[in-house]
């Protein structure tokens, strides 16, 4: 979607808004002090006081989400304007990634603040929750190509923690949905069958054969050809055994996307895209998902960058309610990208070395094989979690699964360090539960960022996992790390609660445990 209509969408919401001629400094001053940022809000509220009547916490979060809305069209309209200051094709990269990704974030909070828009509280935390790491995302872009010091401050703005003052408004706690034949109701009848069918081929679209026996030779056109689909069903993309080497995006406009392939190691999409070789780690994703709805089945995801180059994503999601089943995701650095939104993965293998699974998804893995690979400098962590913000509903949550050592780090196993987890942001969540660890995984369990950096305020936890690396006795001391003796706190992070997977995952056919 271009910027002209979010600003068209954007001015329509605050002309549709009940508008009055100012508020009170007393008044401005009580509401913003409820906030973790008060000095943005006291400030453009002064200055813009017409976001609507307030006389109950419910108004003032109406208003603060108005406000961010506000400020991020501003702030999107300024950063376009920048392009023409980029000194260099590093500069242009990252700034082009920002533009995209102010186009999500403005996208989420439109949605979030629709009156039209059919949603729970749990709902817009997660939107809101999606804006700001996608702002978080951009700033990330100038720091790994090391080109932070030009453009990147001249985007400065008060965006961030105008989301931030929305997100504390709506702080929700977590609730238990339903569940429908093992999967969360969000996962509807029709999709479950496709997931669960012998014969994916029967139930395509559109079929894909690098051979050229199906309706197109490449993922990249089936994609294409999605795009032009009437309506916003499911659409099935059935993609036959074969390699495929090229990058494949489906955006923001291609909901209920299906990709089912013949399976892991038979249907094998790949690329080579790295920060290494100048992209940023958004962009070097073989495959990324960013529709609502994404499915795919039967896929080896690769990234073939190699570890000398640095982070090279295999496949990034920011697709809300979206299900990998049994797909493999292998790289080394950054290999499984989960960077925001609702996700679920189950039956799949991933392959890495450094932050291999990272992101600000709120995502469970369940049934899933993890396999830490020999690395370059004799240290493997296997996930970097990026909460910025105490009120995001997001995490990685690892159930049931195994977490063993791949093939060519077997044999030189007792020389690295395998750690479950580096605090990548400030309120990093991380958690395993009911998961076999093998004897690959260092005793300390956890290994820090940088210095004492987010200690206190992350959470990382385990609860009643197995296996000779499970050992609790001689793990990190933290004051964020917590062994979990309790059910009900290791059951806020399962499936039912955690992503709310009895609203939609049935729909999928994907089967999964709700609780622990």
């Amino acid at each position: 979607m271009t910027f002209r209509l979010f600003e068209i969408l954007g001015l329509l919401l605050l002309f549709l808004s009940p508008i009055v001629s100012g508020y009170t400094a007393t008044e401005i001053k009580s509401w913003c002090s409820q906030t973790p940022y008060p000095k943005p809000c006291e400030y453009f509220l002064s200055h813009n006081p017409n976001y609507g009547p307030v006389t109950k916490r419910s108004d003032f979060f109406k208003v603060s989400l108005h406000l961010a809305l506000d400020r991020a069209l501003n702030a999107h309209n300024n950063a376009y304007k920048l392009g023409s200051k980029c000194r260099n094709e590093l500069e242009k990269a990252a700034w082009s990634d920002c533009l995209e990704l102010y186009d999500y974030t403005i996208s989420r909070l439109n949605k979030t603040y629709d009156p039209n828009t059919k949603c729970s509280q749990v709902d817009q935390q997660t939107w809101l929750s999606t804006a700001l790491t996608d702002l978080e995302t951009c700033r990330a872009g100038f720091l790994e190509l090391g080109v932070s010091d030009y453009v990147l401050p001249m985007m400065s703005n008060n965006v961030t923690q105008l989301i931030s003052n929305s997100l504390s408004m709506n702080k929700v706690a977590y609730g238990v949905p339903s569940y429908k034949e093992g999967f969360p109701t969000w996962v509807g009848g029709h999709d479950r069958k496709l997931l669960q069918s012998s014969s994916p081929a029967s139930q395509a679209n559109v079929v894909v054969a690098s051979d050229g026996s199906g309706d197109y030779k490449t993922v990249k056109e089936a994609v294409a050809a999605a795009s032009k689909r009437s309506g916003s069903g499911r659409y099935v993309i059935y993609v036959k055994a074969g390699t495929y080497k090229e990058n494949v995006e489906i955006g923001t406009g291609l909901k209920n996307i299906m990709l089912l392939g013949d399976g892991i190691g038979k249907t094998i999409i790949t690329g080579s895209k790295s920060v290494g070789g100048g992209t940023t780690t958004f962009k070097s994703a073989t495959v990324a998902a960013v529709g609502d709805g994404f499915i795919a089945r039967g896929i080896t995801f690769r990234n073939t960058a190699g570890a000398a180059n640095h982070q090279a994503v295999a496949f990034r999601s920011g697709s809300d309610l979206s299900v990998l089943y049994q797909c493999s995701f292998e790289g080394y650095q950054d290999t499984l990208y989960v960077h925001s939104e609702r996700q679920f993965y189950r039956e799949c293998d991933i392959y890495g070395t450094v932050d291999f699974i990272f992101g600000n998804a709120a995502v469970v893995l369940q049934n899933c094989n993890i396999y830490p690979r020999k690395p370059p400098n004799k240290t493997n962590t296997i996930t970097a979690q990026a909460r910025t913000d105490p009120n995001q509903n997001t995490g990685i949550s690892i159930h049931n699964c195994k977490v063993t050592a791949a093939s060519d780090l077997k044999p030189v196993q007792s020389s690295v360090k395998t750690y479950l987890g580096r605090p990548w942001q400030k309120y990093s969540r991380t958690v395993y539960l009911k998961t076999s660890l093998d004897s690959l995984i260092d005793p300390a369990g956890w290994y820090p960022w940088d210095g004492n950096f987010a200690l206190d305020t992350l959470y990382y936890g385990e609860y009643m996992n197995t296996g000779p690396g499970s050992s609790t006795a001689n793990r990190v001391k933290w004051k964020g790390y917590h062994v979990i003796t309790s059910a009900a706190v290791a059951g806020k992070f399962t499936v039912g609660s955690f992503i709310a997977g009895g609203s939609w995952l049935p729909a999928t056919k994907v089967p999964y445990t709700s609780g622990l």
